[in-house]
């Protein structure tokens, strides 16, 4: 997964998750100085919502594991983000 992420967040009543997209790119994009044109962030983006049969802690489960799935830690303790408040 090192071209792609997985984020598990909550959007708060009235939110609007595509705007909350824009803005993370947006801010990343500034913070993130890249040589040449490449760009940071492909356009759009794939969301799932998540349904009433579910699991949070399943699907908290399976992103806070994709780094060491792709090889990229050896171990969750490895991985600095894997305390998600899901967890």
């Amino acid at each position: 997964m090192p071209d792609h992420i997985h984020w598990l967040m909550q959007v708060k009543e009235g939110g609007e998750l595509s705007a909350i997209v824009q803005k993370v790119k947006s801010l990343t994009t500034k913070d993130i100085k890249l040589d040449g044109e490449i760009p940071l962030w492909q356009k759009g983006f794939n969301d799932h919502a998540l349904r009433a049969e579910e699991d949070i802690l399943d699907v908290a489960r399976y992103v806070v594991a994709n780094p060491l799935r792709a090889g990229l830690v050896t171990s969750l303790k490895n991985y600095s983000l894997w305390d998600a408040c899901w967890l």
